[in-house]
C-alpha cells in the first residue's frame, strides 16, 4: 500500500483548497448550531457565522488558546461549554498532560476517533508501515488520544500492536514479539538501544525496520545519532490531544499536514499578524468536520504552544500534495536574552554534535543564572560521560558552542561580549540531579 486514502492525499493544490473550504464552512455551521462557547463567542465578538466562506476568513477571527478553554471549564465553570455533543454521544474523555497548569477537557465522539485514525494511518503508510507489521508503541494508552487511536490506525491498515505504552519494557519483547516497528521519544528510543547492547543485542540487528519518533521535538543532530545506533532511516510525528496529527514521510523532507481535517495558519504573537510561508510562528490550528460527522470539542483557531514554519506547499516527491512543514518546537521551552531567545532543542544539537558522542550518552542537563553586579547570564551544562575519565572536555567544549552559535548570530555576539556565558560540568553516568526527579524530566532550569 503506497497511500492510504490517494483520493485525498493526491489531490491537486486547487482541489485541496476548494475541499478545505467546504469543511470550514461545515465546522463553522456545525460550531454554532452544537458549541455552548461558541454559540456565545460569535454573539459576544459580532461575528455572523454565515459570513465565514474560505480558510482564508479565518485569519479575521479572534484567537483562542488553552487559557480560554481552562477558563470555560471545571472549576471554573459549572459545565464544559466547549463540549458540543450530548454526553450520550461521548465515546471518550481525554486530557491533555497539565504540564503548564489545570488539564485541558476534551470530549471525542466515534467520529473523532475515526478522524484521529486517519490521520495517523496516513502517516504510518507513508512511512512504509503496512500488513504484517508488528507495532510496539511507546507512548501512553492512558488520558492522552495518541497511542488509543494509532492502534486503531494499525487495524484499519492490518498491522498488529504491542501496546507496551512505555520504552522499559523488558528485552524479552523484542526477542519473543519481534517488533518490526517501534514509536516512541528520542530519549526513550537512545535508551532502549543501550538496553539492548548492554544485553548483547546489536540495535541495527534487533529486526527492527522502522523507528517514528514523537512527543517532542528534537535537533537534526540527536535524530542522526538515532539514525546511526538503530541504523535505520527515523521517521517524524507531531501531535497533540488538540488534533494536530503531521507525519514525515519516508523521504524526511517535513510534515505532511492533513489539511482535509485540520486546518493551520501560522501567527507571529510579536506582529500580533499571521506569517506568510517560509515564516516561522505559532501553530493556529482549527479542527475540521466533514458533512454529517460529529465532534465532541471543536476548536478554531486555537494557538498551540508550539512554532514551526511552512516549508513548501508544493509536490513532495512521495506524491502527496498537503503542504509540509519543519518539526515544531515548544514555545514554553524558550529561553529568552535580552533581544534573542534559545530552546531546548539549541542545545540538543550541542549536545549531540557527531564527535561528541564517542564520549557523551546524550543526556544532559541545564541551568540559568543570573549576575546583576556583572550583568551576565550563565548557563551550566551538565553533560553525562561514557567513561569520566577518558572524557575530551575540550573537543566536545568546542563542538557544542559551534552547533548551539550556529543559528543564532545574536546569542553568539552575546558569548563573545560576556553578557552571555556558558560552562560545563561532566559527570559519570546516573549523576545528573534529573535522575532524582519523578514524571518527564525538566532539561533546562531557569534560575535567574
Amino acid at each position: 500500500m503506497e497511500y492510504f486514502n490517494a483520493d485525498i492525499e493526491l489531490m491537486s493544490r486547487s482541489e485541496l483548497d476548494i475541499f478545505v473550504d467546504e469543511r470550514v464552512r461545515n465546522t463553522i455551521r456545525y460550531s454554532a448550531e452544537n458549541s455552548p462557547f461558541y454559540k456565545r463567542w460569535f454573539k459576544k465578538n459580532k461575528i455572523d457565522p454565515f459570513n465565514i466562506k474560505e480558510h482564508e476568513d479565518l485569519r479575521e477571527l479572534p484567537i483562542i488558546s488553552g487559557k480560554t478553554i481552562r477558563e470555560n471549564q471545571p472549576p471554573q465553570r459549572n459545565e464544559f461549554l466547549f463540549k458540543s455533543v450530548e454526553c450520550s454521544e461521548v465515546f471518550t474523555i481525554h486530557e491533555t498532560s497539565g504540564t503548564s497548569g489545570i488539564p485541558k477537557t476534551f470530549f471525542s465522539t466515534w467520529d473523532d476517533w475515526k478522524r484521529y485514525a486517519e490521520k495517523y494511518a496516513r502517516i504510518f503508510v507513508s512511512q512504509g508501515l503496512g500488513e504484517g507489521d508488528r507495532m510496539a508503541v511507546c507512548a501512553s494508552y492512558g488520558m492522552n488520544v495518541g497511542a488509543n487511536t494509532m492502534t486503531v490506525a494499525a487495524k484499519r491498515i492490518g498491522f498488529t500492536i504491542i501496546p507496551e505504552g512505555k520504552c522499559t519494557f523488558p528485552v524479552r519483547v523484542m526477542t519473543t514479539y519481534k517488533p518490526t516497528a517501534i514509536v516512541g521519544s528520542v530519549f526513550k528510543l537512545i535508551h532502549l538501544a543501550q538496553r539492548l547492547e548492554d544485553s548483547g543485542i546489536d540495535p541495527k540487528e534487533s529486526g527492527v525496520e522502522k523507528l517514528i519518533v514523537g512527543g517532542e521535538g528534537f535537533a537534526p543532530e540527536s535524530r542522526a545519532y538515532l539514525d546511526k545506533i538503530w541504523g535505520l532511516d527515523v521517521c517524524n510525528t507531531y501531535g497533540s490531544t488538540e488534533g494536530a496529527m503531521c507525519g514525515e514521510c519516508k523521504i524526511r523532507e517535513g510534515l505532511h499536514v492533513p489539511e482535509d481535517l485540520v486546518h493551520m495558519d501560522l501567527y507571529n504573537e510579536k506582529m500580533k499578524d499571521f506569517v506568510s510561508e517560509g515564516n516561522e510562528g505559532k501553530i493556529v490550528l482549527t479542527t475540521l468536520i466533514p458533512n454529517g460527522e460529529k465532534a465532541g470539542t471543536v476548536l478554531i483557531n486555537y494557538e498551540t504552544d508550539d512554532q514551526t514554519e511552512v516549508l513548501s506547499k508544493e509536490k513532495c516527491r512521495c506524491g502527496r500534495t498537503h503542504m509540509r512543514i519543519k518539526n515544531p518546537k515548544r514555545v514554553s521551552e524558550n529561553v529568552y536574552l535580552e533581544e534573542t531567545s534559545f530552546n531546548r532543542i539549541d542545545i540538543e544539537s550541542g549536545v549531540f554534535h557527531p564527535q561528541n558522542m564517542k564520549y557523551l550518552t546524550g543526556e544532559y542537563e541545564a541551568f540559568l543564572y543570573y549576575d546583576p553586579v556583572n550583568n551576565q547570564t550563565t548557563m551550566q551544562v551538565g553533560l553525562e560521560c561514557r567513561d569520566i575519565h577518558s572524557c575530551d572536555i575540550k573537543l566536545i567544549k568546542d563542538n557544542f558552542l559551534s552547533s548551539f552559535f550556529k543559528n543564532n548570530k545574536i546569542l553568539e555576539d552575546y558569548f563573545t561580549e560576556g553578557i552571555f556565558d556558558i560552562i560545563f560540568r561532566t559527570v559519570k553516568t546516573g549523576d545528573l540531579g534529573l535522575y532524582k526527579l519523578k514524571g518527564r524530566p525538566k532539561r533546562i532550569v531557569d534560575r535567574r
